[in-house]
């Protein structure tokens, strides 16, 4: 799979409440103390680094951490703008492989079920991604949720083997 934003270096772990350190909050969390730069984004999004980094993040099992690229730019957009509904199914999947790290069959589903909803937003500019099999992901995990739980205590594990594929 090729890495979109390769300037940037994959953490550690992946963050799973009650598995690992915060990464933000604790002394030991992989992103402890460190600097949050400006979301500066493009119209675009092949160009805008976080978006690319949450692509690369969620691909590799890193979805908390693509939860918060994408939440940074659907805040730094006022959860407005042509694509703030799609952002925003792309937060939910990533929380659906969060929930699915926990073992969470019910958080799972309803991640995922309220991803389809916002991935299917046909308001303003589609996202420059593959769409249609992320459709077909959060459909699959809203409906069998069990066949993605994963609790084994590795520091990253994919559960979510459909990638994001950038278009053009």
């Amino acid at each position: 799979m090729p890495r979109y934003a390769p300037q940037f270096s994959l953490p550690p772990y992946a963050y799973v409440p009650g598995m690992h350190a915060h990464p933000i909050s604790h002394p030991a969390g992989h992103s402890f103390q460190s600097e949050t730069p400006p979301i500066d984004c493009p119209i675009d999004l092949r160009r805008c680094e976080s978006f690319l980094r949450g692509i690369d993040l969620f691909n590799a099992g890193y979805y908390w951490e693509a939860h918060e690229a994408w939440e940074a730019i659907w805040h730094a957009q006022k959860r407005a703008g042509e694509s703030a509904a799609q952002i925003q199914g792309l937060i939910k999947l990533a929380a659906a492989g969060v929930k699915a790290r926990e073992g969470s069959a019910v958080g799972v589903a309803r991640h995922a079920a309220r991803a389809i909803e916002l991935l299917d937003d046909s308001e303003g500019r589609p996202l420059p991604i593959q769409l249609a099999e992320l459709r077909r992901l959060a459909q699959d995990a809203a409906a069998q949720p069990d066949a993605y739980l994963d609790t084994l205590p590795a520091p990253v594990r994919v559960v979510f083997a459909t990638p994001i594929r950038l278009l053009g």
